[in-house]
């Protein structure tokens, strides 16, 4: 399957009940923007989906929003459900398989304040909301994840933080407790992972068999973020990092998914005094990480050698500037596809991150990943050159 891949909140805008919308909106805010209108995916799903269509894809991957459809506690809006039936099948009139994504790091505000998933009950609330999806709108999916970077945490904790950042994190976590007047605030990618990556874990396995329970045929998986690492030192280090990144959802995906989602932008290089910055002369991205495509095919293989399920790259892609180097990053991915499926690894999609420059996160719009630009303020979607390269590469099936 050939496709781009793109979350609800960061496409859609305005999504006032979630916890993201909260904290783009807080005083102090890690955020750069506010994700406002976004690229108004909302009211505009169908000019993304022709989009898609017209370059030449066959797959799309795309969010339902927790904090639209239960925006209160035990309060499920039809419409909202309805809003998304109404998506899904625009996405297969377009010949997309839709692949859905049912948590991309949002939740909604009520479920941050009571806790997240630092309570021990999280899991029967999220497994409530992944049942009633199923059971409305099951039948129009392709494939679903429950969770997408269900590791983020422990990605988050690898990384070196100064001490003026865990300042900047431990004001916007008191201002989010001044708003919500609850001291039990918590949001998945900033929860403390010790404590928020069992009870993530229990969510996924109880949301996998309920929603089997709905749809036996709807294969259900899960995706992680998946770098490559790599040891700078010797003796090795890559079995210790790898544990530190992806903790026991090995055993989980193992026993719990019926496919594996790899998501892999880049490299990262481990001495004995934890990570190592890039090397001087090291072509850097946008977001500040290396320019390493090359990277896509050792997490191929990791995932094919400690997961064994199929496998579906669901999300690479690169910010630049330059298009050209968007193109080259694209290439170069698909090469490690390639030579991933000719040692007999079944990997069955590629998905660029992302089909439009949407929101991203703390770095707000400055970070152009889309195949498209949006205008900020006509929504227009301008196709890159980048765009029509993959579209090519798609319509021939050609890896």
């Amino acid at each position: 399957m050939w496709g781009a891949a793109i979350s609800a909140h960061q496409s859609e805008g305005n999504n006032v009940n979630s916890d993201a919308w909260l904290a783009e909106n807080l005083e102090p805010t890690l955020f750069k923007d506010r994700s406002g209108d976004a690229c108004d995916s909302y009211h505009r799903y169908d000019e993304d989906f022709a989009l898609a269509q017209q370059l030449g894809l066959n797959c799309y991957r795309l969010g339902v929003e927790w904090a639209r459809i239960e925006p209160s506690e035990g309060c499920f809006s039809n419409a909202a459900l309805d809003h998304y039936k109404r998506v899904l099948e625009s996405c297969r009139a377009r010949g997309l398989r839709p692949m859905v994504t049912l948590n991309h790091f949002t939740t909604p505000l009520w479920f941050a304040a009571r806790g997240g998933f630092e309570v021990e009950d999280a899991p029967q609330l999220f497994t409530r909301f992944c049942r009633t999806v199923a059971e409305r709108l099951g039948g129009l999916m392709h494939l679903v994840t429950t969770f997408n970077e269900a590791n983020i945490g422990l990605l988050v904790a690898l990384y070196p933080q100064s001490a003026e950042a865990r300042k900047q994190i431990r004001a916007v976590n008191r201002a989010a407790v001044r708003a919500t007047g609850s001291p039990r605030f918590s949001r998945l990618a900033y929860s403390d992972p010790a404590i928020s990556t069992p009870i993530l874990q229990q969510a996924h396995r109880l949301a996998y068999d309920e929603i089997k329970s709905v749809r036996p045929d709807l294969p259900v998986g899960i995706t992680l973020t998946t770098q490559e690492i790599q040891s700078a030192g010797s003796p090795s280090l890559v079995a210790y990092y790898e544990r530190k990144l992806y903790g026991d959802w090995v055993d989980v995906a193992r026993s719990h998914s019926d496919f594996f989602g790899v998501q892999c932008y880049t490299r990262m290089v481990f001495d004995e005094k934890g990570m190592v910055a890039p090397p001087p002369d090291a072509e850097l991205t946008m977001s500040g990480y290396e320019f390493y495509p090359q990277a896509l095919a050792n997490t191929i293989r990791w995932a094919h050698r400690n997961i064994g399920k199929p496998i579906y790259v669901t999300e690479s892609g690169i910010a630049v500037n330059d298009d050209e180097r968007r193109i080259a990053f694209i290439d170069q991915a698909l090469d490690c596809v390639r030579a991933c499926i000719d040692e007999g690894i079944a990997v069955r999609s590629y998905l660029y991150w992302s089909l439009l420059d949407n929101f991203e996160w703390t770095s707000g719009y400055g970070h152009t990943f889309g195949l498209a630009a949006v205008d900020r303020e006509t929504f227009k979607r301008t196709p890159r050159p980048s765009a029509y390269h993959f579209g090519a590469l798609a319509r021939a099936n050609r890896l």
